[in-house]
C-alpha cells in the first residue's frame, strides 16, 4: 500500500495516459489526429501537470473550455492549436488574441469584434465554426441563413475559418439513430458550406463515445476526453473490453481509530448508531476536498487491502469508517478513496452521478501527483 507524505494526494499515473493515447491511435488509425480535451482543468487531472507526457505522445490539438484554461496551456508550453469549446464574453476576447487561441464561432456579432481586435494586433486569428445539430447549445442552426453568416465571417480579412465542428447529445446509445442524424446533418451543412466557396481544413465532430461506436465519424480529427483519462462513456460491459487504464487514484491515512460500545451515535445528526462494539477510524478528508456528502453511509474505503463502509455523515474535512473486521488498523496507515477497485466509476455508479463530476469534484487541495 502508498505511504503518503501529506494528507491526502490524488495521485496521476502519467504511463495510464501513455496507454491511452496508444489504444485512441489504434482506434482512429493513423490519418485522424488526435485533439486532446482538457477541459475542467484536464477532467480535474491538472492539464498543466500532464501536458508534456501528451505532447511526448504526439498530441497534435489540444482542446479547453475557457480562455483561461488555454492561457494555462500556454504557459505550460504548449504551441500546438488550442481551442475554445465554450464562449468568451466580450470584455474579454482580447485574451484570446494575446495567447493565441481558436474560438468557435457561432455568432457573426461576436466574430467582427475579435476579427477587429485581430486587426488591431496586426494577426489573423484562427477560428472554428460551431454547428448545432441537435444539442440545443451553442452554435449556428444547419440552415441557409447560417450559411449567409458564415459566409460574412469567411470574408473578415483577420480571421480565418480552420475548423468546424459539432457536438453529439447522445452517441453513447448503443442503436446510434440520433448520433447518425445528427452526422448527417452535418456532413450536409458542410456540403453546403463548400458549395458557397468555404472550405473547412478540420473536420471533428466524434467525442469519446462516438470515437469507440461511430467509426464513420471519425473525420479529420477526433476530440478525446474521458477515455483519455479512462472515464468510461458507453455501456459498462462493452467499456470493460476496451482495455483503457483510469488515469487518477486518491489517497488518504487513518487519523485516529477508536472503540466504542454498541449504541453509540457516529458524526452530525446520529445518523448512524452502532449495532455492536465498533473500531471507527477516523479519515481527514471531506465534502470540501470533494469526497460527496452523499456518500455519508453509503461509501467504502480501502485500508490495508480490505473494504472499510463510511458511517455517519460526510464532514467538511473528515468522516468515519467502521474498521471493526479489518483487524489491526492505526494511525498512518493509508487510505484508498479511489483505485482501481473502488473506481471513478464504481463511485459514479454508487452515486447517481457522471464519471466526470467525481474527479472534476475533487478539489484544489487535494495535490496533484504525477507519477510514471
Amino acid at each position: 500500500m502508498r505511504r503518503l507524505a501529506q494528507r491526502t494526494e490524488a495521485v496521476v499515473s502519467l504511463s495510464a495516459i501513455e496507454h491511452n493515447v496508444r489504444r485512441i491511435r489504434e482506434i482512429v488509425g493513423s490519418g485522424v489526429e488526435i485533439m486532446a480535451v482538457l477541459k475542467g482543468d484536464g477532467y480535474g487531472h491538472g492539464e498543466k501537470g500532464i501536458y508534456s507526457t501528451l505532447k511526448k505522445c504526439g498530441i497534435e490539438r489540444y482542446a479547453v473550455a475557457v480562455w483561461e484554461e488555454g492561457a494555462s496551456l500556454r504557459e505550460a508550453g504548449c504551441t500546438e492549436p488550442v481551442l475554445l469549446l465554450g464562449d468568451t464574453c466580450d470584455g474579454q476576447l482580447e485574451n484570446i488574441i494575446k495567447y493565441n487561441l481558436t474560438p468557435a464561432i457561432f455568432s457573426y456579432d461576436t466574430a467582427q469584434k475579435l476579427n477587429m481586435l485581430a486587426r488591431w494586433s496586426g494577426v489573423v486569428c484562427p477560428v472554428h465554426i460551431k454547428i448545432d445539430t441537435g444539442m440545443s447549445r451553442i452554435g449556428f442552426a444547419a440552415d441557409e441563413r447560417s450559411i449567409e453568416l458564415i459566409q460574412r465571417i469567411n470574408a473578415l480579412e483577420n480571421l480565418e475559418i480552420t475548423g468546424a465542428f459539432t457536438h453529439f447529445a447522445r452517441a453513447d446509445e448503443p442503436d446510434g439513430e440520433s448520433a447518425k442524424a445528427q452526422f448527417e446533418q452535418y456532413i450536409r451543412m458542410l456540403e453546403r458550406l463548400e458549395d458557397a466557396g468555404i472550405s473547412i481544413p478540420c473536420k471533428h465532430v466524434a467525442n469519446s463515445p462516438a470515437i469507440l461506436l461511430r467509426p464513420e465519424t471519425r473525420l479529420d480529427a477526433v476530440r478525446a476526453g474521458d477515455i483519455l483519462f479512462g472515464l468510461c462513456p458507453i455501456d459498462e460491459d462493452d467499456w470493460a473490453k476496451a482495455d483503457f487504464r483510469q488515469v487518477m487514484h486518491w489517497y488518504t491515512y487513518v487519523v485516529m481509530v477508536k472503540e466504542v460500545p454498541a449504541g453509540t451515535e457516529v458524526g452530525y445528526g446520529g445518523t448512524f448508531v452502532t449495532q455492536r462494539p465498533t473500531k471507527i477510524a477516523t479519515v481527514p478528508v471531506g465534502f470540501a476536498d470533494g469526497y460527496s456528502r452523499a456518500l455519508s453511509n453509503k461509501g467504502k474505503v480501502k485500508i490495508n487491502g480490505e473494504l472499510a463502509p463510511v458511517i455517519g455523515r460526510v464532514c467538511m474535512d473528515q468522516f468515519m469508517v467502521d474498521v471493526t473486521d479489518i483487524g489491526e488498523v492505526k494511525r498512518g496507515d493509508t487510505v484508498a478513496l479511489l483505485d482501481d477497485d473502488l473506481s471513478v466509476l464504481w463511485m459514479a455508479d454508487l452515486l447517481g452521478k457522471n464519471v466526470d463530476e467525481i474527479v472534476c469534484g475533487i478539489s484544489k487541495r487535494v495535490p496533484r501527483i504525477y507519477e510514471e
